[in-house]
């Protein structure tokens, strides 16, 4: 899926509409915003709620109303956050019809004694307040039928495709209003209403009512006994407001994005950010499926510069050492098999190696001391986490100085040399065989080496590629792969992954320029997968990366295109 998405970009239209009902479903997912376990859970607040309508029961304020039964895990249209709870509807929010009157009791203008009167024509994106109807108050037959700040209003007989409509009371710009019987209030108990409105006009939401109204000739009917069991994903009370806050500035990324034709470029990064977000949170290639056809979607408005390309790329490459871009298989051999084979090949190489190398035995006593790899995200039950070292021959340090270049010789990789996982030989210093063979007596580099930089800038690295010939430069390390245990390609996906160098920050030091220590290196926690996994993944992994470069490359050829038709439009206003 993942390959047929990318290859070809949508231009349907309609594209800010589908992204903003992409931003309200991740909203009630609980996808938009991180959990917080400090936060009360929402069951707690769901007690809250029942305690106090059982309050205002007993004190004859409202009547006990029939309670929803609880709908299946089958019936539930997503799953929650553990923190979430499935409630129906009417249970946490009242709702109220609206009063009806005579048609010829009804007027334009307001007098004495009568009361503003919302209809369905006044439900919009917002309440439209400068076309009403005002009615007699003595239709009112109860005081909770007077709107209240932050009730939410909806349309519930309309055409089919406006049934349901919401929006929300701000303001009321009249001493009273009321709603006619077209309408219903839905009144939020304890419930942030701007959440609940996100809630409501979700495409699943949306979805469920307009299925669920009763149709005569061109008007949809919803009814409360429809209403009130659909099911409502209830978050904690502190996270409502952290949704709500973050719905708003992606739909003020919308709005600008729909009056100009394009978003600035930190509101595109920030919308980026945010959808490709939701691909790296999911947990099993199920969910990260479901994402992907969402933000796929999305590929008109999100990878129209270059950068977003990168992101995405990037996003990518996460996803491939979290054991989410291809399936497992129960027959691969699992990580802890191969790891056991792994060391107990490489102790056997450096025993016998060991009384001439002292490289060798040097890595014998680190391996000795080399503590056990934490687990700094989900992977696989078949994969393992392993230290850096733990998967490697030898890891060699380069020497502490600059070495003597010469005009001609024997390349010397620095740090500008590696860039995005390759080489960069445009700009190449040279030593001489001399100078090479002192450098280079710890571990001469060979093809299928990796080399990987510790400073200015960390983190970059590129397999040393056939044929070649390279001195290690100051600042670099020789990473040395065990080739039968573990792919080299894969290797430098773990080693290039974004999120490695995060985890590896906090151990830099340098008061001017941050540098990883040698021991900081060998310790980098990397995920192991089966060897076979392995490999499907550097598959999976070079076909998207080279899809997203013809993305690149169509890109800079639109960009010619406009470049030469502006030209050619200014030659032709200048020869008039």
């Amino acid at each position: 899926m993942l390959l047929s998405n990318l290859d070809v970009l949508a231009t349907a239209p309609g594209g800010v509409a589908r992204l903003r009902e992409l931003i309200l479903t991740l909203a009630v997912q609980g996808k938009l915003v991180p959990q917080d376990p400090a936060d009360e859970p929402a069951s707690v607040l769901l007690q809250k709620i029942r305690a106090e309508k059982d309050r205002l029961i007993a004190a004859k304020a409202m009547k006990r109303e029939k309670s929803e039964p609880a709908r299946t895990d089958d019936e539930l249209p997503f799953g929650l956050p553990d923190s979430w709870s499935w409630v129906a509807l009417g249970d946490v929010i009242d709702i109220i019809r609206g009063i009806t009157f005579p048609a010829d009791q009804k007027t334009k203008e307001a007098a004495p004694g009568r009361i503003a009167c919302l209809r369905t024509s006044n439900v919009q994106l917002a309440i439209e307040w400068d076309d009403l109807l005002f009615v007699d108050r003595s239709f009112m037959g109860r005081e909770d039928q007077l709107i209240q700040h932050h009730d939410i209003v909806m349309s519930m007989a309309n055409s089919r495709e406006l049934v349901g409509k919401v929006a929300l009371i701000e303001h009321v710009p009249h001493a009273e209003a009321t709603f006619g019987g077209f309408l219903g209030v839905l009144r939020p108990r304890k419930i942030e209403p701007r959440y609940a409105m996100a809630v409501l006009r979700t495409p699943y939401a949306r979805s469920l009512l307009i299925d669920s109204s009763s149709q005569t000739t061109n008007i949809a009917n919803v009814s409360l006994a429809k209403l009130r069991p659909l099911p409502f994903p209830l978050p904690p009370e502190a996270e409502q407001s952290r949704i709500v806050t973050r719905v708003e500035e992606l739909m003020h990324l919308c709005d600008a994005l729909q009056a100009k034709g394009q978003l600035e470029a930190t509101q595109h990064a920030q919308l980026v950010s945010t959808l490709l977000g939701t691909l790296t949170a999911s947990t099993t290639p199920e969910e990260l499926a479901d994402h992907w056809q969402r933000v796929a979607q999305h590929f008109d408005l999100l990878l129209d510069r270059p950068e977003a390309i990168d992101a995405l790329e990037q996003t990518l490459l996460q996803l491939s050492v979290r054991g989410l871009l291809v399936p497992q298989d129960p027959t691969d051999e699992p990580a802890n098999q191969l790891l056991a084979r792994l060391r107990s090949d490489r102790a056997a190489w450096l025993a016998t190696r060991a009384s001439t190398d002292s490289e060798c035995r040097a890595t014998i006593k680190k391996l000795r001391d080399l503590p056990d790899a934490d687990y700094p995200f989900s992977i696989p039950l078949s994969w393992r986490f392993v230290r850096l070292l733990d998967c490697c021959q030898l890891l060699v340090d380069c020497h502490n100085k600059t070495a003597p270049y010469a005009a001609t010789g024997i390349p010397i990789i620095r740090t500008s040399n590696i860039r995005g996982g390759r080489f960069r030989l445009d700009d190449l210093r040279y030593v001489t065989e001399e100078t090479y063979e002192f450098w280079s007596r710890r571990c001469p580099p060979e093809p299928g080496d990796i080399m990987f930089t510790r400073e200015a800038p960390m983190g970059e690295a590129a397999i040393i590629p056939p044929g070649a010939k390279y001195c290690l430069g100051q600042r670099t390390m020789l990473v040395r792969p065990m080739h039968e245990f573990i792919d080299k390609e894969y290797l430098l996906l773990t080693l290039t992954e974004p999120h490695l160098l995060e985890r590896a920050a906090p151990s830099a030091i340098g008061s001017t320029v941050k540098h990883l220590r040698v021991g900081d290196v060998e310790g980098l926690t990397i995920p192991l997968a089966p060897l076979a996994e392995q490999s499907r993944i550097v598959t999976r992994v070079t076909a998207l990366r080279r899809l997203c470069a013809d993305l690149r490359q169509r890109l800079a050829d639109a960009q010619t295109t406009q470049s030469h038709l502006a030209q050619a439009l200014m030659e032709s206003t200048a020869s008039v």
